[in-house]
């Protein structure tokens, strides 16, 4: 696949690819014209990346998480575990702040189609 392709059907950048490439996530082979081309698995490969980085992991992390995804291997590094296990706590945090968020939103809504109904969150 051209790097056209692959940015159009995993909903990225061409600019995003690129970088990708750059930090050694993501690998491409060049034509004779110097034109990029992927294997079809480029995709999937590109949006685990966009789920990683919103989760909020760095490049590096995510350099290092990608091959144990690649191989399958059953155990990753000791110290890569350890990191993954507090990027885990960390995402759970981020997810009980935003449902307290979403919560008081859908409280607002509410009492600005009914100024009569009750807030259920203190504000």
């Amino acid at each position: 696949m051209r790097i056209g392709e692959v940015a159009e059907q995993a909903g990225v950048s061409v600019r995003a690819l690129r970088y990708y490439e750059e930090q050694g996530l993501l690998q491409a082979h060049r034509s004779p014209g110097g034109q990029r081309h992927y294997p079809d698995s480029a995709v999937g490969r590109v949006r685990l990346i966009q789920q990683m980085y919103a989760a909020g992991l760095p490049s590096r992390v995510v350099r290092e998480v990608l091959p144990c995804v690649d191989s399958g291997a059953e155990k990753a590094p000791p110290a890569l575990l350890d990191q993954m296990a507090a990027e885990r706590v960390r995402i759970d945090e981020r997810i009980t702040d935003l449902l307290a968020v979403r919560d008081r939103l859908d409280d607002v809504i509410a009492m600005s189609q009914n100024p009569e109904s009750p807030c259920s969150h203190v504000w």
